[in-house]
């Protein structure tokens, strides 16, 4: 699901500042943004991350700033100064120029450069896992307001599948009643009421039609598949990938009941369930 959080803890002469984006995903794909001096922590940030998470997009930005005398220190590199001084006078000379060499063209060459200041990596850390930590405890909690509107849409959308599985079955019975009318009709308008059918050969083919167009075992895998996704979302663990199998197998029972029937109810009823299926499989992606 998508979220964000931020966090900063200032530990001593240490400040570190996470934000933390997530995005939706099929797997868990983790952009870290660390200053070059604390790259050596990559692992471990990324490892903290992973035992939080499983799927999704996350972009993680960590700054890290050191507010003790010598973190903004500079030296200069005396040898590439004069040398590159030697350099420029060399170059006056050539062009035969009278003008002084300022020292702004000395020092835009690269020549001043930061100081490297000696990083405490373990301290660096405690700092870092604590803002981190933080900052994915905020992002878990907006997480979960999100997850618990989608329960409660999937929720309403289930019991409304509920509801037309009901009304389905309930214009699918007396199937060999449906089936013997309509071959009585039918060998009517064929022989225009000239040839008698034995009505127990009439009944028995309706059996038949009737046995073929039988959906109760489509109907008790599908009530089935409502509890095990009520289920699956009770759980503690990621449903993301199980609750979009599961819908595939409703799509299935669906298709194979529509496949089945001939009653024009029931096939109307079919398209808005598969409708309500489709827009819980769309918000099955939001979920880890």
């Amino acid at each position: 699901m998508t979220a964000y959080a931020s966090s900063e803890k200032t530990v001593e002469n240490l400040t570190v500042n996470t934000e933390i984006r997530s995005y939706n995903s099929r797997h868990l794909d983790i952009v870290l943004r660390i200053p070059n001096s604390y790259f050596s922590l990559e692992e471990q940030i990324k490892g903290l991350i992973a035992a939080q998470l499983t799927r999704g997009r996350v972009e993680v930005t960590v700054q890290i700033r050191a507010n003790f005398d010598n973190a903004c220190e500079f030296e200069v590199d005396e040898a590439k100064a004069k040398a590159f001084h030697v350099a420029l006078m060399q170059l006056r000379d050539v062009l035969q120029l009278k003008s002084e060499i300022p020292l702004e063209l000395i020092t835009g060459s690269g020549i001043i450069r930061p100081k490297e200041v000696d990083i405490d990596m373990d301290a660096g850390w405690h700092v870092v896992r604590e803002s981190l930590s933080a900052a994915i405890s905020d992002h878990d909690a907006m997480r979960s307001r999100e997850g618990a509107a989608l329960f409660k849409d999937f929720e309403e959308r289930l019991f409304y599948i509920e509801k037309c599985m009901d009304e389905i079955e309930q214009a699918s019975s007396g199937l060999i009643t449906h089936y013997k009318e309509r071959l009585q009709e039918r060998i009517g308008v064929l022989t225009n009421g000239l040839i008698e059918i034995d009505p127990g050969r009439i009944a028995q083919e309706a059996a038949f039609l009737a046995d073929r167009c039988d959906i109760s075992e489509e109907i008790v895998r599908a009530r089935s598949h409502i509890q095990q996704f009520r289920a699956i979302m009770a759980a503690q663990e990621p449903a993301g990938r199980k609750l979009n199998f599961l819908l595939q197998e409703f799509n299935r029972e669906f298709n194979t009941i529509g496949s089945k029937t001939g009653n024009q109810k029931v096939s109307h009823i079919i398209v808005d369930v598969k409708s309500e299926i489709e827009k819980i499989r769309e918000q099955v992606q939001n979920v880890e």
